[in-house]
């Protein structure tokens, strides 16, 4: 990997003497994020194909009300039970 030039390093606050491979490379940072659809049809398909039941899951509207995340129960309603056998 190429090393960082001095201005970048002055930039972010990095030590000089260090390669800083983890904060610059892309696969090292990625973060787990929910996923998100763009119209209820595409994320009740998503969810047909890995068998959620519609008593297991909401969906939730995210980003300015423009996208909807789909968010299962956890067993703490009382209505619901989810596959571990809580109630």
């Amino acid at each position: 990997m190429k090393k960082i030039h001095t201005r970048l390093k002055r930039k972010f606050g990095l030590s000089t003497g260090l390669s800083h491979y983890h904060f610059f490379h892309p696969c090292t940072n990625k973060k787990n994020r929910p996923k998100t659809f763009k119209t209820e049809e595409s994320a009740n398909a998503w969810v047909r194909k890995y068998g959620l039941k519609k008593e297991q899951y909401y969906l939730k509207k995210v980003k300015r009300n423009k996208k909807f995340q789909v968010v299962r129960y956890n067993g703490k309603n009382k209505d619901i039970t989810n596959k571990e056998g809580n109630s």
